[in-house]
């Protein structure tokens, strides 16, 4: 077990993997696939949340795998720690003005540092890969806005097959208890900043 996930243990988090069963786990910044091309989390693997945030995602899986038993949900980032957070403001190449479009500033917090945050997509275990959702995750651009969808639709930018898929997630996610964010169709938060601030404390 790693440092970091001992530490996120002894602040009272769990480890998803053991309260949703059949949950996939690929936290994009163990590797380098992601908007900041850096693996910020090393040897870090496993994904943490608030426990009651952990319980809405079973609910959520639940949901899906009524419906659909083939899918599952697929987990790209969850508790995030002001450390690494840090990392990223540090790495974003952009001015210190614009980075909190991109990235919550650490001196703040933002839901993934609270652990009720949670940024995921949909496994299909018969075509063994996930839905396609129009984008990749971390994509910024209308594209991926859930808020301008009927423009990228008209404009062609995505398909009606892509906002069918992202349709499923949010149904799940929003009968679980989540709330999604007009920006990114991937992210998804279980209370709001006031909320989290007062039933938790930010992750370090």
């Amino acid at each position: 077990m790693s440092d970091l996930e001992q530490k996120l243990i002894a602040q009272g988090l769990v480890d998803v993997e053991t309260v949703v069963p059949g949950v996939r786990i690929e936290l994009k910044y163990s590797t380098t696939d992601n908007f900041f091309g850096k693996d910020v989390y090393g040897d870090h693997v496993r994904c943490y949340l608030q426990p009651e945030v952990a319980d809405r995602v079973k609910k959520a899986q639940e949901l899906l795998q009524k419906d659909h038993p083939h899918l599952t949900l697929l987990i790209y980032d969850g508790v995030r720690p002001l450390s690494v957070q840090q990392i990223l403001w540090d790495s974003l190449d952009k001015p210190d003005s614009i980075k909190p479009l991109y990235v919550a500033d650490p001196k703040v917090g933002g839901l993934h540092n609270f652990g009720v945050a949670v940024d995921l997509t949909i496994f299909d275990t018969e075509a063994d890969s996930t839905l396609d959702m129009g984008t990749a995750y971390d994509y910024f651009g209308y594209p991926a806005y859930p808020d301008r969808e009927k423009q990228m639709l008209a404009e062609g930018k995505i398909t009606k097959a892509q906002v069918a898929n992202r349709e499923i997630l949010r149904k799940v996610m929003k009968g679980a208890g989540f709330t999604g964010v007009g920006s990114e169709w991937w992210h998804f938060n279980a209370f709001s900043r006031k909320e989290a601030g007062e039933k938790f404390d930010l992750v370090k």
